[in-house]
């Protein structure tokens, strides 16, 4: 009796407290995530960086080697000099790049890597104005563009998304969502294959050292807007139409990220990820929803009419569908 009323209790413990209990432990496999890749990105790059100390060591004894008369300290504050400028852009190479790096095209690419917080790295302001414009630019200029990306998105998926699913769900009479879920894999599949695998094999055409993994590396790193850096199009020696190439790397950045933020929120507004996502959510009262709709929805890219429509959506999953001039107005509202 005793086994089974502390049974009990635990049950009712845990249900009472269940998004706490999943909340840990999503930080927790967060936390061993972030394990999990510090552990494989170190043994698989540890040996490749001491193979690198150790040839470059080499090449530097061999140089002292063969100009005896230079010494390690003059050799030394050289190479220092030159990891600087290069930190900046800037290289002594004569295959480098002849082009300016803050010509006019240049300036937009860098800026549009700034607003987008991409960030490559390749090129930084060398002048104490520049750094202080930047830093005034990107306040203004990062939620500004947060806030045209939201406007974009929010009126592509309208049209991209919503109305589709809405017209096989009232049309063909399919189950809503069957056809949402089967709608965002393929939608996903257009926009790896347009934004990925296409810009790829393009860049691998146009770079020189660039091969298709490379080039596909390049394109997710950036627009995943990680920015590595390692890789920046439009830099090598003699690029022909540098301008225009730059220009056109810029346009295929902006729409690359406006296409990847339609895909990221049609596969939130799935059903089973909404599910999903409230495990881990505080559960607020409904008087707190109502109260606090409208700052949530500054923050999101759903509009009003969608989470009054995702609560009825939770209400009546598993109703069939009535068709009529009414579901179809309803649908019309939601979108």
């Amino acid at each position: 009796m005793l086994q089974s009323l502390a049974g009990s209790s635990c049950v009712r413990l845990v249900e009472q407290h269940r998004s706490a209990w999943c909340f840990g432990l999503l930080v927790l496999g967060y936390a061993l995530y972030l394990v999990f890749g510090a552990v494989v990105f170190s043994s698989v790059e540890l040996p490749s960086e001491d193979l690198l100390r150790q040839e470059l060591a080499k090449l530097k004894r061999r140089f002292l080697d063969e100009h005896a008369c230079l010494g390690e300290p003059q050799l030394e504050r050289f190479l220092a000099r030159v990891l600087e400028a290069s930190n900046y852009g800037v290289s002594v190479l004569s295959n480098a790049s002849g082009s300016w790096n803050w010509d006019f095209t240049s300036s937009l690419f860098f800026a549009s890597t700034v607003l987008s917080t991409t960030g490559y790295g390749h090129t930084v302001p060398l002048s104490d104005g520049g750094k202080a414009f930047c830093i005034v630019y990107s306040v203004i200029g990062i939620p500004f563009t947060l806030l045209f990306l939201t406007a974009v998105v929010q009126r592509i998926i309208v049209h991209v998304t919503r109305r589709p699913v809405l017209y096989f769900h009232v049309r063909w009479g399919f189950s809503k969502q069957v056809v949402a879920i089967v709608h965002a894999v393929a939608l996903g599949f257009i926009t790896v294959l347009c934004f990925f695998f296409i810009p790829a094999a393009i860049f691998s055409a146009l770079e020189d050292d660039w091969n298709f993994l490379e080039s596909f590396y390049f394109c997710f790193i950036s627009l995943s807007t990680i920015g590595l850096g390692d890789y920046v199009p439009g830099e090598g020696y003699n690029q022909k139409f540098r301008e225009l190439y730059k220009i056109g790397i810029t346009c295929y950045l902006l729409l690359g990220l406006i296409a990847m933020l339609v895909v990221l929120e049609t596969f939130c507004e799935l059903h089973e990820l909404k599910k999903f996502r409230k495990m881990f959510y505080v559960k607020k009262d409904k008087e707190d929803d109502q109260e606090h709709i409208i700052e949530h929805d500054q923050l999101s890219f759903s509009s009003i009419s969608d989470q009054a429509a995702s609560r009825k959506e939770d209400q009546k999953v598993n109703e069939p569908f009535v068709t009529g001039q009414s579901s179809v107005n309803h649908g019309s509202i939601n979108n």
